[in-house]
């Protein structure tokens, strides 16, 4: 600018940096550290075969390589980049690693970030739909098309009753369920009043994500309104009787029966509850069936791995994350309600400085009313620029090919007379164990995870330790389960 001094003819400050002194880049220095932090993440792509899939770090290994105070002068942006190589990566697990095979995979890919990039360059505050129309305009309009992909009712869409909205995790969209379903069940009394004297009660498998019980907790019910319903042994699904007698018992003890959660694809083993059976046990009392497919869901983009959802269609909610399996940067959690009355009505607040002429119009969304938190980012960019660049056709092949990959590891292991599968496979995932017992298990998978070929993780499975095979990356080919079928079996002790 004229007049403007902080900024050389090369586009570098006083200081050299590009920063002249302020902290800000120049847009030329902008320019350039951007194309220097994009070549990064290329590089670091590129090197991930060859680093070990765990960090090998000790406890206070990173924080003992950093300073203990912030600079007081700033630095140029080449020496984070330098930190990272020297002091971030030793310390990283890799998820975006081809053969990160633990917990479920955490997907990114080119088209996701660069969606994220545009949205932290945009830098737009969407609480309310008046301070930036776009953010919820653009959210409403990919999550209909992302739930058309899923096969989800008409109800769930943005023109129906209900609608979506993008949370950060399930576990704020598993609370968010429960505060709507307490709105319903109460008619608003929880809302005005709290709790009151009722005894609410809220259902899962024993197999349920553990933060039911945080929301729970946090709801104000407390852990012990939790019930915990068995499972089929053999399945591990939801017994659905069990559920049946659980609700009755509690009916008969003056308890209210609030919200079921139903387990599309559990943690532990992939596990898929009847939904459809268990809408029929909450219907007669109104209880709020919400479906967790947090993992799972996103493999509805497949018309042929539809199954695990049957009954959707007739539960209150439903949550599954493009961020786990579907390409797209963490986090992005894509929530659905039948009824966005029930949701709203639980969690809309309007202070006066929130007040403007197009939320009392009634004609748009305010996705502040549909989730705990006030502020919220331009999160739909990433799965916008996901769904368009890959094409639904694309994203299909994605699911299809960990699909196929997981059925291949299952083959690999029902060859081996050492080991043995304990549940079927589910979609992408592959549970198994040595038949040697628990110690032998645990084992093997450590010596494989210590020594950074591949990295898998353990659960107990009707008391019995096993190893946990979950395929997803992006990155991932039919080599890197060969790769890490040869560490396991090289590690059988």
């Amino acid at each position: 600018m004229p007049g403007d001094d902080r900024t050389g003819r090369d586009g570098t400050g006083r200081d050299g940096t590009g920063q002249g002194g302020t902290g800000h880049l120049s847009p030329e220095e902008f320019r350039r550290q951007g194309h220097a932090a994009i070549d990064w993440i290329a590089d670091y792509w590129a090197s991930l075969d060859d680093l070990p899939v765990r960090s090998r770090v000790a406890p206070g290994d990173v924080r003992r390589a950093l300073p203990p105070s912030a600079p007081e002068e700033g630095e140029p942006f080449d020496a984070l980049l330098a930190d990272l190589d020297e002091v971030v990566v030793p310390g990283l697990t890799h998820w975006q690693h081809p053969r990160y095979f633990a917990y479920f995979p955490a997907n990114s890919s080119p088209a996701a970030i660069l969606g994220d990039l545009l949205s932290s360059g945009i830098g737009a505050q969407g609480m309310i739909w008046a301070t930036s129309p776009a953010v919820t305009e653009v959210e409403q309009v990919v999550l209909d098309w992302f739930a058309e992909a899923l096969g989800l009712p008409a109800d769930f869409r943005s023109d129906g009753p209900g609608g979506g909205v993008i949370q950060d995790t399930a576990s704020t969209a598993t609370f968010t369920a429960l505060l709507a379903a307490l709105h319903r069940a109460s008619d608003g009394g929880v809302r005005r009043t709290g709790l009151g004297q009722e005894r609410w009660t809220v259902y899962a498998s024993t197999q349920a994500h553990s933060s039911l019980v945080k929301a729970a907790m946090m709801a104000g019910l407390g852990e012990d309104a939790v019930r915990s319903v068995p499972v089929d042994p053999a399945t591990q699904a939801m017994d659905v009787e069990a559920l049946r007698d659980a609700v009755a018992a509690d009916v008969r003890d003056g308890c209210r029966p609030v919200m079921v959660q139903a387990a599309s694809g559990s943690t532990s083993t992939g596990a898929m509850d009847d939904v459809a059976a268990i809408v029929e046990v909450a219907r007669d009392l109104a209880i709020w069936v919400h479906v967790d497919a947090a993992w799972a869901g996103v493999a509805a983009v497949c018309p042929e791995l539809r199954d695990h959802l049957r009954g959707v269609e007739s539960a209150d909610s439903f949550v599954t994350n493009p961020h786990k399996w579907l390409l797209t940067t963490f986090d992005c959690s894509t929530f659905w309600v039948r009824d966005r009355a029930a949701l709203t009505g639980a969690l809309s607040i309007l202070p006066e400085y929130l007040r403007n002429a197009a939320t009392e119009s009634g004609e748009v969304v305010d996705y502040r009313d549909w989730h705990p938190q006030l502020g919220r980012r331009f999160r739909a960019l990433k799965l916008w620029s996901v769904l368009r660049t890959y094409g639904l056709e694309g994203v299909r092949a994605h699911v299809r090919s960990g699909v196929e990959l997981a059925s291949y590891a299952a083959d690999l292991v029902r060859a081996d007379e050492r080991f043995e599968l304990v549940t079927e496979p589910a979609l992408s995932l592959v549970v198994f164990r040595l038949k040697a017992g628990d110690q032998p298990t645990l084992e093997t998978m450590e010596r494989v995870n210590a020594s950074g070929e591949a990295y898998l993780s353990h659960t107990t499975v009707n008391g019995k330790a096993a190893i946990r095979l979950a395929v997803g990356s992006w990155r991932t080919r039919r080599t890197d389960v060969e790769r890490t079928w040869r560490a396991l079996q090289e590690a059988v002790g």
